[in-house]
């Protein structure tokens, strides 16, 4: 996301489902800042999609992040009209991060299920939308970009590959809880692989995780 805003000719919207995914599932209960986010945003997903998705823009380009578990209770038809790219990430990785904001996930809360979903669902309606690790990117930010902006259709800008430290405008009411790294960040860091112990108790969890994941990468 903050690689796109670094483009003049691309408006960033971020996570403009998180207040729908909230209202629509028990998640309320345990994401932190959750009030906020529900006061903050239009909590109807057919509203954000008519209003905001498809909304007036002056750019030419519109870069929307989204989480694949936001996407609950909606009428996925409206992705005919837009170019998806999945995002994924190491589960080892991904869930020694996401426990210090959720101490107990689910499959729900990863989305790794539903990313292979969400994958059959596009190819179904004649989409066959490219899937990024976000290893890759790390590794070789220049190669990966340029291959997601071919697959859009725009050119790819050196811009992209850095930005100023702190938050952005962009930046939904929630960052205070999750960008800690990115706002200190100016770029891509180099991948480094997480050292911490890996909780125990999400071991059947990462076991689970691991096996969607494994599909998906191989798409």
């Amino acid at each position: 996301m903050y690689s796109f805003a670094q483009r003049k000719d691309t408006t960033v919207i971020d996570e403009p489902l998180y207040a729908h995914y909230l209202t629509h599932t028990d998640a309320c209960e345990y994401h932190p800042g959750a009030e906020d986010v529900i006061a903050d945003q239009e909590n109807d997903g057919q509203k954000v999609i008519e209003e905001i998705i498809f909304g007036e823009y002056k750019t030419p380009v519109v870069f929307f992040k989204h989480m694949t578990h936001h996407l609950v209770d909606l009428d996925w038809s409206f992705m005919k009209e837009t170019i998806n790219i999945i995002l994924t990430r190491d589960p080892n990785d991904m869930l020694r991060s996401i426990v210090n904001q959720i101490p107990n996930p689910s499959m729900r809360d990863v989305g790794y299920q539903a990313h292979l979903e969400l994958m059959e669902y596009l190819k179904s309606i004649g989409q066959i939308p490219i899937v990024i690790d976000s290893k890759e990117v790390l590794i070789d930010p220049r190669k990966k970009l340029t291959e997601i902006c071919n697959h859009i259709g725009i050119p790819f800008y050196e811009s992209m590959l850095s930005w100023n430290p702190g938050a952005r405008p962009e930046d939904g009411i929630w960052s205070k809880h999750w960008y800690h790294n990115v706002h200190k960040s100016t770029g891509f860091q180099s991948y480094q692989p997480k050292t911490e112990p890996f909780p125990e108790h999400l071991n059947q969890l990462l076991e689970e995780c691991e096996g969607f994941y494994g599909q998906l990468i191989s798409i």
